[in-house]
């Protein structure tokens, strides 16, 4: 009795928390071998927590997601073997799962949306919570859910990603190399296949037989799976869907419950309700998402591609459902768009409208860019080779893009938004352009969106006594409507389904390829053809910088002005080969802008050449303040003043310069007008009297009938055209010297 081995599981457990980490773990594989589910379902919960850590964060377990193989590989190691699917911690559970144990989770902890629901008294959803939300006794702690050793496992290793607090700036660790995410494409590969089935249970014990897996709860049929899914009927939680144990749904009931608590941990933090009042300024969001869970989610977006795209080309048509059709091949059918793609718009939609406008948004952007492109992950895209048909978009991919339709058109206009305040002269920022640049010009991929939008704005062609049946939400056994008899209505039917699902019937749908995004996208251009131009100056002044610059730096008289546009960008800090990266992503971004929304040469020339004829008062090329129109650069109203600040500082000088610039710059006072109109006299007094250029007197016939007399007389008198010119800028700078000296005079001498 003295030997570790046959102590009591909680004893050992409690006397390896001052071992070494490779005994604690070697003690643990020792009880779970050796004692039965009867001993070990008592330290279960217990153990749990000490490998994720405690749901308030305090107890940090064992740290996986700080546990790199490059820094720890033997710690590394001990723990990816002990936690593995195959491994012990897993037989431990399928030990329990056999005795049909059961563990508390306290709602508390549960992403904000179910949590209100389930402490409304509204059923969930998901399937996930049916059948398991116990009521507490009288003076009990609060509402929990009832979970076999499977779900308590997988729960509290979801949540293990977003319950202990983030990691510190100063620990640089490379997420893709920690313990948790290696964990994670682990369980992925393990329980959600693209090759094979998904392997049993494993015995406990040698040559045992492998413990009978239970059944998911609740038994639902694929065929309630609707393509589309809003929300289910809000039932109260007493009515709970009791267990159905479908033989044929064993098979995957591990599969579906991972799936589905890696999407309602980690996506379901935003609920279709508060998505729709996001606009309301009392409207505020507790959850916000870190990059490294960005990342996660990243690789179960990629896994659930290839998991999806591994499905046998005669089964991927819904109609192609029969019973010889294996579960797994059906979950594969319906995984994402059954599972994933409300929950994953909600989430997507509040990374863009407020994460931080820095290059941290790559992460958001790439998890973006992988949901949008699943042939990316199909099983056919090794053998295809480089040249541009491979690279096509293929057609077999148009009802996906329709189904998803606003991840790719609304979250596109997101991004412009987002862009269009953004320093694109930063190569990061210029990156992330070209990188959704490059994507949206994929061959064929435009038309495809733009196929999606017109089934969308097509004008209702349905039965009149079936119009009140459109795009309701199915009930819990229930399914979509049966298809329609024409092929392009049932297409328009699924995009307006998964339109309306989202944002609701009364939705105001802007268009992708519309008037007004088009605006967005020249407005972009704009934005890029500045940046490309200022990159390059600030390249220039780097090279030509002259010699007695550095002599007064070395003196400790730096020239730099504090006031530049770019002292902090990054250009400055990474070189010239940052610059030319800079350049090379804007200009590609260009073209590929211009080939998704057919812009002419034209218009992206008469951009160039209205950048290249303004500069700043640093040598910069920067343009005021415009709008891009189909004719042209149109000046806004803050165009017109937007060099205002320059005028005014010359006209508040005290010198002959700044008499001269106020002749000329300043109106006359309305004590020196005649204006007999009470109206005029209210209309000018309500104008600014700041300096302004008004050139509005070169086009008056009187001037232009001057001019030509004064041309004429110097002809007759053999001066050329040119000469003349000269002599009469002359003329008139010596007449605005003598009247800036006589109106400052008058001034010395008024009241």
């Amino acid at each position: 009795m003295a030997f570790p081995h046959l102590q009591q599981p909680s004893s050992v457990l409690a006397d390896s928390i001052n071992k070494p980490f490779a005994q604690r773990c070697q003690d643990l594989v020792k009880v779970i071998e050796d004692f039965p589910a009867k001993e070990l379902h008592s330290i279960f919960p217990l153990l749990v927590e000490s490998i994720f850590g405690s749901l308030d964060g305090v107890l940090v377990g064992w740290n996986l997601r700080c546990l790199q193989g490059r820094v720890n590989p033997v710690e590394y190691g001990i723990v990816m073997e002990f936690l593995d699917p195959g491994g012990p911690m897993m037989k431990l559970v399928y030990k329990l799962q056999a005795e049909d144990y059961k563990f508390d989770f306290p709602v508390s902890y549960l992403p904000g949306p179910v949590k209100a629901s389930i402490q409304e008294r509204i059923l969930p959803d998901s399937p996930l919570y049916h059948n398991k939300v116990q009521f507490p006794p009288s003076g009990g702690l609060g509402l929990h859910l009832a979970l076999n050793p499977f779900e308590y496992y997988i729960f509290f290793f979801a949540l293990s990603l977003i319950t202990q607090k983030p990691l510190p700036v100063s620990l640089r660790v490379r997420t893709s190399d920690c313990a948790y995410f290696t964990l994670v494409d682990r369980y992925l590969s393990w329980f959600l296949p693209t090759e094979g089935s998904v392997p049993p249970p494993l015995s406990s014990s040698p040559g045992g037989t492998s413990p009978s897996p239970a059944p998911r709860t609740p038994a639902m049929p694929f065929a309630s799976y609707g393509l589309h899914h809003t929300s289910l009927l809000k039932r109260h939680i007493s009515h709970q869907t009791s267990v159905n144990a479908d033989p044929t749904s064993q098979e995957i009931w591990r599969s579906e419950t991972l799936l589905q608590v890696f999407v309602e941990m980690w996506l379901h933090h935003y609920s279709l309700e508060m998505y729709q009042k996001m606009q309301s300024p009392h409207a505020k969001e507790s959850f916000t998402p870190s990059e490294e869970h960005v990342l996660v989610v990243r690789l179960l977006l990629k896994h659930l591609h290839a998991f999806a795209n591994s499905l046998k080309p005669e089964q991927v048509s819904p109609s192609a459902h029969s019973h010889a059709t294996s579960p797994l091949e059906e979950f594969k059918r319906v995984a994402v768009p059954r599972f994933v793609q409300q929950k994953l718009y909600l989430f997507l939609q509040h990374c863009f409208g407020h994460w931080p406008l820095d290059a941290s948004f790559r992460a958001v952007l790439e998890m973006w860019l992988s949901y949008l492109q699943p042939w990316r992950y199909a099983s056919e895209k090794q053998a295809q080779s480089n040249d541009s048909q491979s690279r096509c978009v293929l057609e077999k991919w148009a009802p996906f893009v329709q189904e998803n339709l606003l991840v790719y058109t609304k979250l596109f206009v997101g991004f412009l938004n987002r862009a269009l305040r953004t320093d694109l002269v930063s190569p990061k920022n210029a990156l992330m352009v070209f990188r959704v640049a490059k994507v949206f010009a994929q061959p064929n991929l435009a038309e495809m969106i733009q196929k999606g939008e017109q089934l969308f704005l097509e004008p209702e062609l349905v039965i009149p006594h079936r119009q009140h049946r459109l795009f309701t939400t199915p009930t819990v056994t229930g399914s979509f409507l049966s298809p329609w008899p024409p092929a392009v209505t049932d297409a328009s039917f699924k995009v307006k389904s998964h339109v309306y699902s989202l944002e609701g019937q009364d939705c105001k749908y802007t268009p992708m390829f519309g008037p007004e995004v088009r605006t967005l996208v020249l407005r972009l251009a704009q934005l890029i053809t500045q940046a490309k131009q200022t990159a390059r100056s600030i390249s220039d002044q780097c090279v030509e910088t002259p010699s007695g610059q550095s002599f007064l730096s070395w003196l400790g008289f730096s020239p730099t002005d504090p006031n530049s546009s770019y002292s902090g960008n990054d250009l400055d800090e990474m070189g010239q080969d940052s610059i030319r990266k800079t350049d090379e992503y804007l200009e590609k971004a260009l073209e590929y802008l211009r080939q998704i929304f057919r812009l002419s040469e034209a218009q992206l020339a008469q951009l160039t050449l209205a950048l290249g004829t303004t500069q700043d008062e640093n040598g910069k090329k920067q343009l005021p303040d415009c709008i891009v129109g189909e004719d042209g650069l149109i000046l806004t109203a803050l165009g017109r003043y937007q060099f205002a600040d320059q005028m005014v500082a010359l006209c508040s000088r005290d010198d002959f310069l700044g008499s001269f610039c106020r002749y000329h710059l300043i109106e006359p006072t309305l004590a020196n007008r005649h204006l007999l109109s009470p109206v005029g006299r209210r209309q000018a007094a309500s104008q600014a009297r700041g300096p302004r250029l008004s050139l509005r007197f070169l086009g008056s016939y009187r001037t232009l009938l001057s001019f030509f007399l004064a041309f004429v007389m110097g002809s007759l008198l053999s001066i050329r055209p040119l000469p003349c010119a000269l002599l009469l800028v002359l003329g008139y700078l010596l007449y605005a010297m003598a009247m800036t000296l006589l109106t400052e005079r008058g001034k010395l001498h008024q009241p």
